[in-house]
Protein backbone atom coordinates (compact mmCIF):
# COMPACT_ATOMS: atom_id res chain seq x y z
CA UNK A 1 0.00 0.00 0.00
CA UNK A 2 1.13 3.16 -0.70
CA UNK A 3 1.63 5.74 1.53
CA UNK A 4 0.98 9.76 1.28
CA UNK A 5 4.14 10.45 2.71
CA UNK A 6 6.23 7.73 1.02
CA UNK A 7 4.88 9.22 -2.37
CA UNK A 8 5.35 12.48 -1.58
CA UNK A 9 9.24 11.52 -0.80
CA UNK A 10 9.28 9.71 -4.20
CA UNK A 11 7.85 12.58 -5.79
CA UNK A 12 11.02 14.93 -4.12
CA UNK A 13 13.56 12.41 -5.25
CA UNK A 14 12.23 12.39 -8.98
CA UNK A 15 12.17 15.99 -9.05
CA UNK A 16 15.98 16.62 -7.66
CA UNK A 17 16.78 14.26 -10.24
CA UNK A 18 14.77 15.73 -12.90
CA UNK A 19 16.96 19.44 -12.07
CA UNK A 20 20.02 17.81 -11.91
CA UNK A 21 19.25 16.46 -15.48
CA UNK A 22 17.99 20.17 -16.70
CA UNK A 23 20.99 21.81 -14.98
CA UNK A 24 23.98 19.46 -16.19
CA UNK A 25 21.83 20.26 -20.03
CA UNK A 26 21.87 23.83 -19.65
CA UNK A 27 18.56 24.41 -19.59
CA UNK A 28 18.04 26.00 -16.16
CA UNK A 29 18.91 29.67 -15.72
CA UNK A 30 21.76 30.89 -13.94
CA UNK A 31 22.07 33.02 -10.85
CA UNK A 32 21.00 36.69 -11.02
CA UNK A 33 23.82 38.03 -9.34
CA UNK A 34 25.98 36.59 -12.25
CA UNK A 35 23.76 38.15 -15.21
CA UNK A 36 22.56 41.43 -13.42
CA UNK A 37 25.38 43.81 -11.96
CA UNK A 38 23.66 45.34 -8.70
CA UNK A 39 25.09 48.94 -10.24
CA UNK A 40 22.96 48.38 -13.38
CA UNK A 41 19.93 48.92 -10.63
CA UNK A 42 21.85 52.08 -9.40
CA UNK A 43 22.33 53.48 -12.54
CA UNK A 44 21.24 56.79 -12.88
CA UNK A 45 21.72 57.78 -16.94
CA UNK A 46 21.58 55.28 -20.13
CA UNK A 47 25.15 55.32 -20.45
CA UNK A 48 25.55 54.37 -16.43
CA UNK A 49 23.07 51.47 -17.25
CA UNK A 50 24.92 50.16 -20.55
CA UNK A 51 28.19 50.31 -18.61
CA UNK A 52 26.81 48.64 -15.88
CA UNK A 53 26.29 45.74 -18.48
CA UNK A 54 29.44 45.42 -20.04
CA UNK A 55 28.31 48.09 -23.32
CA UNK A 56 29.68 50.99 -24.82
CA UNK A 57 28.26 54.63 -25.71
CA UNK A 58 24.91 54.55 -26.73
CA UNK A 59 23.86 55.52 -30.31
CA UNK A 60 20.66 56.03 -31.60
CA UNK A 61 19.28 54.25 -34.35
CA UNK A 62 16.05 54.10 -36.05
CA UNK A 63 16.66 50.12 -35.77
CA UNK A 64 15.01 49.96 -32.66
CA UNK A 65 11.20 50.65 -31.63
CA UNK A 66 10.06 51.96 -28.17
CA UNK A 67 5.97 52.09 -27.91
CA UNK A 68 4.26 53.27 -25.62
CA UNK A 69 0.93 55.97 -25.10
CA UNK A 70 1.45 59.49 -25.57
CA UNK A 71 -0.10 60.53 -22.43
CA UNK A 72 -0.44 58.07 -19.43
CA UNK A 73 -3.16 58.45 -17.14
CA UNK A 74 -1.69 56.58 -14.47
CA UNK A 75 2.14 56.23 -13.77
CA UNK A 76 1.97 53.54 -11.78
CA UNK A 77 0.92 50.77 -15.22
CA UNK A 78 2.38 52.43 -18.46
CA UNK A 79 2.52 50.25 -20.87
CA UNK A 80 5.59 50.35 -23.06
CA UNK A 81 7.49 48.11 -25.09
CA UNK A 82 10.78 47.58 -27.39
CA UNK A 83 12.05 45.55 -30.35
CA UNK A 84 14.62 45.50 -33.20
CA UNK A 85 14.83 43.38 -35.89
CA UNK A 86 18.64 43.61 -36.44
CA UNK A 87 20.50 40.47 -35.87
CA UNK A 88 23.02 40.09 -33.13
CA UNK A 89 21.12 41.41 -30.36
CA UNK A 90 22.26 39.98 -26.82
CA UNK A 91 19.69 42.23 -24.02
CA UNK A 92 16.89 44.40 -24.60
CA UNK A 93 16.22 47.35 -21.98
CA UNK A 94 13.45 49.72 -20.68
CA UNK A 95 15.18 52.52 -19.25
CA UNK A 96 12.84 55.70 -18.05
CA UNK A 97 14.22 58.76 -17.59
CA UNK A 98 13.19 60.77 -14.73
CA UNK A 99 13.12 57.58 -12.52
CA UNK A 100 14.95 57.29 -8.98
CA UNK A 101 16.68 53.99 -10.96
CA UNK A 102 16.68 54.44 -14.83
CA UNK A 103 16.32 50.41 -15.44
CA UNK A 104 13.24 49.30 -15.57
CA UNK A 105 13.33 46.27 -17.53
CA UNK A 106 15.55 44.26 -19.24
CA UNK A 107 15.21 41.00 -20.98
CA UNK A 108 17.73 38.67 -22.71
CA UNK A 109 17.91 37.69 -26.31
CA UNK A 110 19.23 34.37 -28.16
CA UNK A 111 18.65 33.12 -31.48
CA UNK A 112 15.57 31.56 -30.17
CA UNK A 113 14.32 34.49 -28.76
CA UNK A 114 12.68 37.31 -30.93
CA UNK A 115 13.87 40.77 -29.50
CA UNK A 116 10.53 42.27 -29.05
CA UNK A 117 8.91 42.79 -25.65
CA UNK A 118 6.17 44.44 -23.95
CA UNK A 119 6.08 45.30 -20.15
CA UNK A 120 4.50 47.80 -17.68
CA UNK A 121 6.48 50.13 -15.85
CA UNK A 122 5.64 52.99 -13.26
CA UNK A 123 6.67 56.23 -13.88
CA UNK A 124 6.69 58.95 -11.44
CA UNK A 125 6.41 61.70 -13.59
CA UNK A 126 6.58 62.93 -17.54
CA UNK A 127 9.72 61.78 -18.83
CA UNK A 128 11.34 60.04 -22.21
CA UNK A 129 11.69 56.25 -22.50
CA UNK A 130 14.29 54.61 -24.08
CA UNK A 131 14.39 51.32 -25.44
CA UNK A 132 18.37 50.11 -25.55
CA UNK A 133 19.46 46.81 -27.77
CA UNK A 134 22.80 46.07 -26.90
CA UNK A 135 25.18 44.15 -29.55
CA UNK A 136 27.16 41.37 -29.60
CA UNK A 137 29.73 43.16 -30.32
CA UNK A 138 29.38 45.30 -27.54
CA UNK A 139 26.99 48.47 -29.12
CA UNK A 140 24.63 50.09 -27.45
CA UNK A 141 21.56 51.58 -29.64
CA UNK A 142 18.66 53.14 -28.83
CA UNK A 143 15.10 55.05 -29.53
CA UNK A 144 13.60 57.77 -26.97
CA UNK A 145 9.76 58.61 -26.72
CA UNK A 146 8.37 60.77 -24.43
CA UNK A 147 5.60 60.03 -22.67
CA UNK A 148 3.47 62.53 -20.60
CA UNK A 149 2.60 61.11 -16.97
CA UNK A 150 -0.96 62.73 -15.29
CA UNK A 151 -1.11 60.79 -12.01
CA UNK A 152 2.64 59.95 -10.48
CA UNK A 153 3.28 56.30 -9.99
CA UNK A 154 6.60 56.31 -7.97
CA UNK A 155 6.36 57.06 -4.44
CA UNK A 156 4.05 60.40 -4.68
Amino acid sequence: MTTRRKMLTTSAQVAGKVAALMAAAGVLPTTAHAAWPQNAFEAKTMADAAKAFGGGAPTESKDITVTGPDIAENGAVVPVGCSTALPGVKRMMILVEKNPSVLAAAFDVSDAVDASFNTRVKMGQSSNVFAVAMMGDGKVLFAQKEIKVTLGGCGG
